[in-house]
């Protein structure tokens, strides 16, 4: 680790969040969704938006703009000195984390704004988002077979079990694991219980992958405020520490990919706890990326939860629900709190703000005091990893 990577480790705070509602929300637009979570998230850091000097975001697929960053400065009538917009995919809410404690860390913003919405569940037809999942592919290697996002999950999770025995209700467990935390967040879009046995019943969608191991597709936004520790001490809410963060990037598509099974969460997570200067064993939770229920158990032993091979039985034996050894997605993941596309990790942190907090509620964690955020965009390609925490070690 660099002297510049150890540098950052503590010297940056997540002083707000803020969270719009999740789901179905017809009639707003993803930069009116973002504009209320920034409004939120600044007034729950006890600043007022004239303060926010940085501003970093997402494209929306709803809503496209050339500089996306910039037109919602606009749209805010702010005129920040730092503005930049993250084209990780799902990974963006935690390269921009990153990139805005960077920018606080090096004294070109101050007080940074990470914001990210869409409306993919109301804003596109069914045509419009064939059409964006069809472009995920290699346009010479892939689209021309037709495969659609799930089919690629399917390939990887046909992988893990013929490497590793991993089964089908292993998977499913982890989508019955999030819905049980979601049933203790009265924000999430899916709340009703399921069983491993309604998972394997429910549609195949690309075998072995059905229905309710598939996310949700949902609109919604969410933003975090970003200044530097000194600064955070004098604000109402409790400082959440930026510990830690990583990146791991091994391919773009998946036909280029040298292994199915394992992913560039191994570097990512490395880099994130050299950073921190803690392990997997301090982690009191953790916010995985969940878009197919797969990813989990990949990101599990890639993140060093558990050996190589042993994701499945330690979704099953140690548990990942409320309760359980490590408690994964509390507020219910991308598999029942909400997916709103590229914006879906940023929910993650703002669970995690709140846990760390220690005001979440019948989800809370008790003791919570290290947690974990990974999110990956593409299909498992870019990865990128948070580690906060309430106090610096």
């Amino acid at each position: 680790m660099s002297e510049g990577g150890r540098a950052l480790r503590g010297r940056v705070a997540l002083v707000g969040a803020a969270d719009t509602a999740v789901g179905v929300v017809p009639g707003r637009t993803p930069m009116e969704l973002s504009a209320e979570a920034v409004r939120k998230a600044v007034a729950d850091a006890g600043l007022e938006p004239t303060q926010v000097d940085g501003l970093v975001t997402c494209n929306s697929m709803v809503e496209p703009y050339l500089y996306p960053a910039e037109a919602l400065a606009e749209y805010l009538g702010l005129r920040p000195r730092y503005c930049w917009a993250s084209p990780a995919g799902g990974a963006a809410a935690v390269t921009a984390i990153l990139n805005g404690a960077l920018a606080i860390a090096h004294g070109l913003a101050e007080v940074v704004v990470v914001v990210m919405a869409d409306s993919l569940r109301s804003g596109l037809s069914r045509e419009q988002a064939r059409r964006i999942q069809s472009s995920t592919g290699h346009p010479r290697f892939e689209q021309p077979y037709g495969l659609p996002v799930p089919a690629y999950y399917a390939l990887i999770a046909r992988a893990h079990m013929a490497a590793y025995g991993t089964r089908e209700e292993q998977f499913a467990a982890v989508a019955v694991a999030c819905r049980e935390h979601a049933r203790r967040n009265p924000a999430a879009q899916m709340r009703d219980p399921i069983t491993v046995e309604d998972v394997l019943a429910s549609r195949l969608i690309a075998d072995p992958l059905h229905l309710l191991d598939c996310s949700l597709v949902s609109d919604g936004g969410a933003a975090v405020v970003l200044t530097a520790a000194e600064r955070a001490r004098d604000l109402p809410n409790p400082p959440v520490y930026l510990l830690g963060a990583g990146e791991g990037h091994r391919y773009e598509h998946l036909s280029q990919a040298d292994d199915l099974t394992t992913s560039a969460a191994v570097e990512a997570g490395r880099r994130a706890y050299a950073m921190a200067g803690v392990g997997p064993a301090e982690v009191d939770f953790a916010q995985l990326y969940d878009c197919f229920t797969p990813t989990v158990v990949i990101e599990l032993e890639d993140l060093g939860f558990c050996a190589k091979g042993e994701g499945g039985p330690f979704v099953v034996e140690r548990g990942i629900g409320p309760g359980g050894a490590l408690p994964v997605n509390t507020h219910g993941g991308l598999l029942s709190h909400c997916h709103p596309g590229n914006p879906g990790s940023m929910f993650a942190v703002t669970e995690t703000v709140w846990q760390l907090r220690g005001c979440a509620g019948e989800r809370q964690v008790p003791g919570a005091r290290v947690g974990l955020v990974h999110a990956q965009g593409g299909v498992m390609s870019s990865h990128a990893t948070l580690i906060l925490a309430r106090e610096v070690p």
